[in-house]
Order: structure tokens, then C-alpha cells, then sequence
């Protein structure tokens, strides 16, 4: 089931699922590692996810198999060739595309009793409130680079009392930080200012989000512009932020235990075969972030 939505967000006269689609039987294989109760609370709960490209995507099309039940989706982007590498609604097919088309299509091919929000708009101050709008958590699923969005989501999601998470795709590896709502906030932990310009707060986020930076062991660095904003990714690290990030999910929703949040941190380099999490008191105002941070801005910008 699709909604349209613009920041008013009308209805569609709802397509009834296929006959013999069973939600029992199309997930019937997760029981065992949920319990049969879980599965059905999971069908009820709404997941909010703005951008879906690298990770957005996967993100929604992983929740969609777990279950998930209700989505709110936001991106005005179409798919291109550049997206191929690692965008799981990249193909010859899809392209010239909206994201957000593709992906209600292939979340109705998975679960068409789901229902699907959209946003083709994408997200700003007019309609930020009506997205989040019944959502039971947020997955940020937002280019790399595009901190003002990104503030104005973690932001609006802290006032709602919504976790968020956000897991990059870093290198061969997924960097991975939850916000609780009345925890530690997203400026305060990357230290981001309005009075920042852009480079500068791109920088902070990268800093702050890969604290024990495992990938610059193998990592061309050249191929990194911060003022551009470019940056080179794959497929298969945005495929263990989609595992990490659902995990975590799962966890928030049915209530298996305390996530660890900010400033608590984690990273998973499969690459080079470690797991990287630790506690960073301060997030990027810690002495030894701020020392990183010096650096980094002589060496990149």
C-alpha cells in the first residue's frame, strides 16, 4: 500500500495484496530468532528514512524482509550510472528513475500489506513535521555529505523523542552511531555550528563518525574532496550498514535491552578483520579529537 506524499500527505485508494500472500508465511523464517509476538509487533511499526541511495535503499528493502510493516520514505533524486557501484535500485531498467518510485515498488513486491509514505519532494522545514509523523524510529539514509538535511532530521527526531541511526559506509567497513532522543544531540556530539562553513562541518562529520578511522590504512585519501563532496564507496560496505543498522532496529523496537548511543561509537572493517567501538566523552570536543581535527583540516582542506 503507497501514499503519495508532499508535505500534505494525500492518500491513494490503497491496492489490495495479491491473493495467497501470507505475511505469516513470507516471514515465517525469522521465527526463531524473533518470537512469533515480535513478528507481529514489527508489523505495526513505522520506520522513517530519509535518502535513499547507498544505504537508504538496502536500508529499506532489509526492513521490509524483517518484517517492518509501516515506512516513511523522502528523496527527489533519479537514478544514474554513478549510482552503479552501490546503490541496490541502480540497473539499465531503473534509470532516469525516481529513487523513491523504485524503492516503493520493490518494498510492494516484498510486502504488499506494508504501507509506504512518500516524499518525492524530499525533506525541509515545511514538511519535516508530517514525515516523522507516527514514525517509531529513524534510519538515516542521507548522502554523505548533506549535513543540512541531516541536522534538521536528527534535530526534529530529538524534539519527538525518536532514536536515530546512522551507519556509513566507510571504505570496506560500516561506522555506525544511535542518537537517543534525550542523550548526547548530533551537534553536540560532531561539535557543528551554524557559523561553520561547509567544508569545515563536512570534516567534523567524517571525524566524529569514524573515530578510529580503520579505513585510511588502505584508503586513497586524494580521492576524498570534502568541498565537492565526493568520496569513493561500495556495494558491499553498504550491505553491512544495513545488517548493523536493522540490528539496532530490531533491538530499539521490541525492547531487547539499551542501545549504546552517542557518544558511544562503533566500526566494523571486515577488510582488516576488526571491530573497533569504544566510549568518546566529549564526541569531536575531546582533546584528542580536537588534535585529529587539526590535522585533518591541514592535510584535506
Amino acid at each position: 500500500m503507497t501514499t503519495p506524499a508532499d508535505g500534505t500527505s494525500t492518500d491513494n485508494e490503497a491496492t489490495p495484496p495479491p491473493q495467497g500472500f501470507s505475511e505469516r508465511d513470507a516471514f515465517a523464517r525469522n521465527i526463531g530468532l524473533l518470537r512469533e509476538d515480535e513478528q507481529a509487533v514489527l508489523a505495526t511499526r513505522c520506520v522513517a528514512i530519509p535518502g535513499l541511495g547507498g544505504v537508504g535503499g538496502i536500508h529499506a528493502i532489509t526492513l521490509a524482509r524483517l518484517g517492518i510493516g509501516r515506512f516513511r520514505l523522502a528523496d527527489p533524486d533519479r537514478f544514474e550510472l554513478a549510482n552503479f557501484n552501490r546503490q541496490i535500485g541502480a540497473t539499465l531498467r531503473t534509470v532516469g528513475q525516481p529513487k523513491i518510485e523504485v524503492t516503493a515498488e520493490w518494498l510492494a513486491t516484498i510486502n504488499p500489506e506494508a504501507e509506504v509514505a512518500c516524499y518525492p519532494e524530499g525533506i525541509d522545514t515545511r514538511n519535516i513535521g508530517a514525515f516523522l509523523d507516527g514514525a517509531d524510529v529513524v534510519i538515516d539514509g542521507l548522502d554523505f555529505f548533506a549535513l543540512d538535511a541531516r541536522r534538521l532530521i536528527f534535530g526534529e527526531a530529538a524534539r519527538r523523542g525518536l532514536y536515530v541511526i546512522t551507519a556509513g559506509p566507510i571504505g570496506f567497513s560500516c561506522a555506525m552511531l544511535v542518537f537517543d532522543p534525550n542523550g548526547m544531540s548530533f551537534d553536540d556530539y560532531f561539535a557543528i555550528r551554524d557559523d561553520q562553513d561547509e567544508s569545515e562541518q563536512r570534516l567534523r562529520f567524517a571525524l566524529g563518525l569514524t573515530p578510529r578511522a580503520t579505513q585510511l590504512a588502505y584508503m586513497d585519501m586524494t580521492k576524498v574532496n570534502l568541498r565537492d563532496g565526493r568520496g569513493p564507496s561500495l556495494a558491499l560496505a553498504t550491505n553491512l550498514c544495513a545488517g548493523m543498522a536493522a540490528t539496532e532496529v530490531t533491538r530499539i523496537l521490541l525492547k531487547r535491552g539499551v542501545p549504546r548511543c552517542a557518544p558511544h561509537y562503533f566500526q566494523f572493517d571486515p577488510y582488516r578483520w576488526i571491530y573497533k567501538r569504544g566510549y568518546m566523552p566529549l564526541g569531536n570536543r575531546n582533546p584528542i579529537q580536537r588534535a585529529k581535527l587539526w590535522y585533518l583540516r591541514r592535510k584535506l582542506l
